[in-house]
């Protein structure tokens, strides 16, 4: 299980860090033109730093073991940027395109379970 959580994290940590780049390198208008919803370029550029922080938040606390928690916490982000994608994409009226931004948020999903599963469980008091 953890070689194949490694595998998803990496593939993920991609997928964040070119879509996230790409939203610096193309111009608003070009993304707005592939877009099923068109969206301000500021909300744009903030989607497109959470993406490359997240990216790097699914791969460098539990390679470099300094706070691993943060890696349930970047995923749970990307997550919550998948539904609004997944969202987006099926108000835009582009049904099938809607399932590129849904299987990426299952694998984040899987990502936030499996770390979630991980953390040891704190006494209470």
């Amino acid at each position: 299980m953890t070689r194949t959580l490694w595998i998803v994290q990496a593939l993920l940590a991609f997928i964040f860090l070119f879509s996230g780049a790409s939203k610096f390198v193309m111009s608003v208008d070009e993304m707005n033109a592939q877009a099923a919803f068109p969206l301000p370029g500021l909300f744009l550029h903030f989607i497109g730093i959470c993406e490359v922080l997240g990216a790097m938040g699914l791969i460098l606390p539990v390679l470099l073991r300094i706070r691993p928690g943060l890696t349930r916490i970047a995923a749970a982000g990307l997550l919550i940027i998948m539904i609004g994608a997944t969202t987006l994409t099926l108000v835009g009226g582009q049904i099938a395109l809607a399932m590129i931004p849904l299987v990426v948020g299952l694998l984040v999903a899987f990502v936030v379970y499996s770390h979630w599963r991980r953390m040891p469980r704190q006494r209470s008091a």
